[in-house]
């Protein structure tokens, strides 16, 4: 199956369990403002399948997000939840992480970032999103695809680190993506858009 064909599958499937989760009715239940990014955004969901919100609140109140929480947990295909707590330090957020097993036993990882609005990340990563939607060529996007999918199961890369190498440097083999991160270390949150 061709890549781009592989892609467009995960798309399709990514949103069959959106729905199924009734993850943004049970955020919107506590006011909350929710935002698709990621892969999932972009149409560049490959092996790892992993479906990214941001959520945002005036105020972040962890009774309220625990609450949403609890009522994605009560469905009997999440079967594991994380929470790590951000909020004081300069990301101001709450890192959810559910995964999801869908009907061929493969686990969907949802990652839930709940964010004050206002805080420095507000609307950061949906503009980074859109940037990248916006520079994307059939070719870029193939490479980039084609990058994720050699990618080892063992590796945990984030998506940025693809786009950044492709987009702006011009990678285009795995080999070459490898060389690019040994000269490209993250740590942190990698702020780069195009």
């Amino acid at each position: 199956m061709d890549i781009l064909d592989i892609a467009r599958k995960n798309q399709q499937k990514a949103w069959e369990i959106i729905k199924k989760i009734n993850v943004i009715p049970i955020w919107e239940g506590i006011g909350a403002q929710i935002n698709l990014v990621g892969s999932l955004r972009t149409g560049l969901l490959m092996k790892h399948r992993d479906i990214d919100f941001h959520i945002y609140t005036p105020s972040l109140n962890l009774a309220d997000s625990f609450r949403a929480m609890a009522r994605l947990a009560e469905n009997t295909s999440v079967k594991k939840i994380e929470c790590v707590n951000l909020l004081h330090t300069i990301e101001e957020c709450i890192e959810w992480h559910a995964w999801y097993q869908d009907s061929d036993n493969t686990l969907w990882q949802f990652d839930m970032i709940h964010i004050r609005k206002g805080s420095r990340y507000d609307g950061y990563f949906e503009k980074v999103a859109e940037r990248i939607s916006s520079v994307l060529t059939d070719e870029t996007k193939r490479a980039i695809l084609q990058l994720k999918n050699e990618t080892p199961e063992s590796e945990k890369i984030m998506g940025i680190e693809y786009y950044q190498a492709v987009i702006r440097d011009g990678v285009r083999t795995y080999a070459g993506f490898e060389e690019w991160r040994k000269k490209h270390p993250v740590a942190g949150v990698l702020e780069w858009m195009p």
